[in-house]
């Protein structure tokens, strides 16, 4: 569990915390003790001035009590922090994962980042806060009590015992009660998203009142649970009373005859009452908000982040394929279960080296076939294999390493040059990288921006979409990359240049898969696999001019001169070619 996993992260943060909690307790062991001797010693002994300087001790402690308690805030956010960083990514990794199979938007997702999020944040907080004041103080409290009237000890024993059974018969009613509240206002979040998301095409069909209604039903839910959410909240006041009061009360009943008795000085029964009224009844108002508010928002909080947050899928495994031939098995792929599949029963073989542009319609699945090559996505059916071994099943350092998609959009960051083109390969040389600028057709830019310590702004402000293609190019030249997927990743240079970016991979050693922008990249490639919403097509670019009106009528759009017949290509699956089979 991602919650378990960032705490373990943080135990060493935690362990200051309570090395700091041990010097913040000093105060709960000493006062009553310190406070009965002034009385006993000083006050009452008539010599004031000693009871000042039991006093005056007294302050003094607490005041390392209170260096203790900075300490604690002062270290607090180094542990929640990193949590709540963590809680986030998985969330938003769960919905991009999520997205990507349904392509539908999750509107309560916003709930589950701005509210329950923050309430895991603040509620861990306040579990490191208040339920290490409550275990430290409560436990000095209880030995310097000891120790001061052991013979009174019975009349804090029981009451708190008693507090904690009424406590263990309420948290289950609370704890509906905040799970009532939090799938209420999740609920709430989630049908306004759905009405904001669509609000012109409601105000479009004159459906604004049965959208208003449809909110406010779900607002009027979201209200009655946080009443009734109150209602419960209201009984801690009856625990607090009968743990942190009743003691109290039985105190100064019997201390009086106690006291006549000689069992029992004023100074002890001062002492007493300073343990009770200043440890001990407030560490059990901090139990009672500790655990009927902190901890109850904290467990369903964290329940309901499992619940609605998909966990992201991990690898299967950490294998290392042989070599770097990729191989798709009947691999079929939707967007949902019930979806019309885009990617259907697809054959495919590509020795390494292979050099393969897809093209077709827009909207056909070429992009969805490069996410499925590079696994980003995962088939509803078949086997992609990467060297004999499952894409998902190879260690990701390794996939990662091995393959590489370049989309349409780039990412450029704020930092030199430099920076950029080595970020795959951080150990390479400015030589490397000057080489790997030129091969793309990206020296006069490199120029043009002062060579590699040169800067990129932030958003690659002052460089044109081509611009930053080009140096994305560049970028992915110098990885080690052996398996290079352009996605339409030179839709913005002009064709000059996109011949040149796609000649360079070519040349340089490993397999390329263009996913084509301009048809002239199927001239250049050594197969072309063509998707037109059937079974597709695999050959060489004269072969699917003869057997391939859609891609005859493709070309035919971009003028290309005619070709000699050639032998029909089968569907992907059986056909073979001279770079390797299918």
């Amino acid at each position: 569990m991602t919650y378990l996993r960032a705490l373990r992260d943080q135990r060493r943060g935690i362990a200051v915390l309570l090395g700091w909690s041990v010097l913040e307790g000093v105060p709960a062991l000493l006062s009553g003790r310190l406070v009965g001797l002034a009385v006993d010693r000083g006050f009452a002994a008539g010599r004031p001035w000693t009871g000042v300087a039991w006093l005056l001790l007294f302050a003094a402690v607490a005041v390392l009590g209170g260096f203790g308690l900075r300490q604690v805030f002062m270290r607090l956010g180094a542990v929640v922090e990193p949590l709540r960083d963590a809680l986030v990514r998985q969330i938003v990794r769960g919905v991009l994962h999520a997205g990507s199979q349904t392509r539908q938007p999750d509107a309560s997702a916003v709930a589950r980042i701005t509210r329950h999020v923050e309430v895991v944040r603040d509620a861990t907080a306040g579990v490191l806060v208040q339920a290490r004041a409550l275990l430290v103080t409560t436990t000095a409290a209880l030995v310097g009590l000891a120790a001061t009237v052991s013979s009174l000890a019975w009349l804090v024993i029981l009451p708190v015992v008693a507090a904690l059974i009424l406590f263990g018969l309420l948290l289950p009613s609370l704890a509906r009660g905040q799970r009532r509240l939090v799938l209420a206002d999740e609920q709430a979040a989630s049908v306004a998203g759905t009405v904001f998301l669509g609000v012109r095409d409601v105000t479009a069909v004159g459906g604004t009142d049965h959208a208003v209604r449809d909110v406010m039903i779900e607002v009027d839910h979201q209200a009655s649970a946080t009443v009734r959410m109150a209602f419960a909240t209201a009984l801690r006041g009856v625990v607090i009373a009968l743990g942190g009061f009743a003691p109290l009360v039985l105190l100064l009943l019997i201390a009086p005859g106690m006291v006549r008795a000689g069992t029992l000085t004023v100074g002890e029964v001062l002492g007493a009452v300073v343990y009770l009224s200043t440890s001990v009844q407030p560490a059990l108002r901090r139990l009672a908000d500790t655990t009927s508010t902190v901890v109850l928002r904290l467990v369903v909080a964290l329940r309901r982040l499992a619940e609605a947050a998909p966990p992201i899928r991990e690898p299967d495994g950490d294998a290392t394929p042989t070599g770097t031939d990729l191989e798709l098995r009947a691999v079929t792929f939707g967007w949902s279960p019930t979806a019309e599949p885009v990617v259907r029963n697809l054959d495919l073989t590509l020795p390494a080296g292979s050099h393969l542009a897809v093209v077709g319609p827009s909207g056909i699945g070429k992009s969805t076939l490069a996410g499925l090559i590079t696994g980003l996505v995962d088939p509803r059916s078949g086997e992609i294999l990467l060297g004999g071994t499952p894409v998902r099943s190879v260690a990701p350092d390794h996939r990662h390493h091995r393959i590489a998609l370049v989309p349409q959009e780039t990412y450029l960051f704020t930092g030199t040059v430099r920076e950029n083109l080595s970020l795959f390969a951080p150990d390479a040389s400015d030589a490397t990288l000057l080489r790997a600028a030129a091969a793309v057709g990206a020296s006069d830019l490199l120029t043009k921006l002062g060579g590699l310590s040169g800067t990129i702004g932030h958003s690659a402000a002052g460089l044109s979409a081509g611009e930053a293609q080009l140096l994305t190019a560049a970028r992915v030249y110098t990885s080690p990359a052996e398996i290079v997927v352009l996605d339409e990743a030179t839709s913005a240079l002009d064709p000059a240049a996109e011949a040149v970016v796609e000649q360079a991979f070519a040349a340089r050693n490993g397999t390329l898969i263009v996913i084509a922008h301009r048809l002239s990249s199927a001239l250049r490639a050594d197969r072309v696999l063509l998707m037109d919403g059937g079974p597709p097509l695999l050959g060489r670019h004269q072969d699917l001019l003869t057997t391939s009106p859609l891609y005859r009528d493709l070309m035919a759009a971009w003028q290309q001169p005619p070709t000699p017949t050639a032998p029909s290509p089968a569907p992907v699956g059986p056909a073979t070619s001279p770079r390797g089979s299918m």
